[in-house]
């Protein structure tokens, strides 16, 4: 077995952080991780592998939420209105996608709630709602509003450009990505005359890396 090719620094690296949101039996909001096989929140403040500014911008939310008298989403009841938040952290340009899963599309002071959290993040590129109306356990709806921004932010790995939605597939380690494409390209040992086939592509990453060295890719 070749050796391992580890992380110089193996720690906030993770560019999606995702929060579930509750409320105790205590009246008190609280936001974090399930408990293994149960859906139990864990409360997290401070994940060692998420970016850093993810988890700050979680805890704020959850904060306003108080502030605003927003009730968490309670999958029980199927009443209050946060479900989760999701963050999108783009490693090369700085960007930043907030993405408030709520379970209708009726947000309360919508207007002041994003401007709120702007104020105490300004390094937010965008921000959307995401409706998750149903009663699932998939994190994300089909249904979107762009509260600010342009709804999508843009990443460069191995030299290409990504646009990131809420909904993209993207690899959550930009730093070993490169690494282990990097391998892989070598690997694949491409002269320029072969057909890549990027199975299960999602936005096409690989595939976009390993473009310039093949004749053709299909997605």
């Amino acid at each position: 077995v070749a050796p391992i090719i580890g992380m110089e620094n193996p720690r906030h690296y993770r560019n999606k952080a995702q929060a579930a949101f509750g409320t105790t039996r205590s009246g008190k909001i609280v936001s974090g991780v399930y408990q293994s096989g149960t859906h139990r929140i864990v409360m997290v403040d401070r994940f060692m592998i998420q970016d850093e500014r993810a988890d700050r911008i979680i805890v704020t939310i959850r904060g306003l939420l108080r502030d605003f008298k927003i009730a968490p989403y309670d999958e029980d009841a199927h009443t209050g209105l946060l479900r989760h938040v999701l963050v999108r952290t783009a490693h090369a340009t700085d960007q930043i996608l907030v993405v408030l899963v709520t379970s209708k599309s009726m947000f309360p002071s919508r207007n002041h709630f994003v401007a709120a959290l702007r104020a105490a993040h300004p390094e937010i590129t965008t921000i959307v709602q995401n409706i998750n109306d149903q009663p699932t356990s998939m994190v994300l709806g089909t249904r979107e509003i762009v509260l600010y921004g342009p709804g999508k932010i843009e990443d460069i790995l191995c030299g290409c450009r990504f646009s990131l939605s809420p909904r993209s597939f993207y690899q959550i380690n930009p730093v070993q990505t490169e690494v282990l494409y990097g391998k892989a390209i070598e690997f694949a040992g491409l002269t320029g005359t072969e057909t890549v086939i990027d199975a299960y592509c999602g936005i096409g990453t690989i595939g976009l890396v390993a473009a310039p060295h093949a004749q053709s890719v299909i997605g």
